[in-house]
């Protein structure tokens, strides 16, 4: 009986372990990089401008894509999947639009050293597909500029906001990145001629 039961265990592990082995699967990753066209501005000021790091609202935060299927309903694709976190992405283009377009003399990252008289904040309050009736790619961005006022703290230049709705060919992951990085060149192109306008009238930095 003993020897019987040892047989049948032995060839059940001997089964088992011939079983094909799956791979695991690899989520799809894409990547939201607007770029600059177009000649440079002339430049409006010698002085430069921190970028902050962008906060984006939940649940667009994470890396997973995210599809509003409903008025209450959002679904996150983890099959789909951002290069990075929007935060990151977005701010690496914000920073490059601004430098490209050469109207402060340069654009900081928030880890550079170098003070910087004229500060930039961004967020992101929607950023994700709609497909409630036709597919679309929706991004909504605020931008708050400020300046240092010496012992008073910061000080608010503008603050403006921007919805983009950019329709899809179709229900496709791609389609929808494509979208995106649409609506957040037009945001980018919007902004960027607002900015030329405050550039050419920032207040002084304190002592000149």
């Amino acid at each position: 009986m003993i020897k019987t039961f040892l047989l049948i265990a032995m060839a059940f592990v001997l089964s088992a372990c011939s079983l094909p082995t799956r791979a695991p699967i690899t989520p799809t990753s894409w990547m939201v990089a607007p770029e600059r066209v177009g000649p440079p501005r002339q430049a409006r000021t010698e002085y430069w401008l921190k970028i902050g790091p962008v906060a984006v609202a939940p649940p667009f935060d994470g890396k997973s894509l995210v599809y509003r299927l409903g008025d209450v309903r959002y679904e996150k694709d983890f099959y789909n999947v951002y290069t990075s976190i929007p935060s990151e992405m977005i701010v690496n283009a914000e920073r490059q639009w601004i430098n490209q377009s050469n109207i402060f003399s340069a654009a900081l990252g928030q880890g550079n050293s170098y003070f910087s008289y004229y500060f930039l904040q961004a967020t992101v309050n929607e950023f994700y597909g709609d497909y409630r009736v036709k597919p679309e790619a929706v991004v909504s961005m605020e931008f708050l500029l400020s300046y240092t006022n010496g012992a008073k703290g910061s000080s608010m230049i503008g603050a403006n906001r921007y919805t983009k709705r950019v329709t899809l060919k179709d229900n496709t992951p791609q389609a929808l990145v494509l979208g995106q990085q649409q609506a957040l060149a037009e945001i980018f192109k919007e902004y960027e001629n607002q900015l030329n306008q405050y550039a050419g009238n920032l207040p002084k930095p304190i002592g000149q």
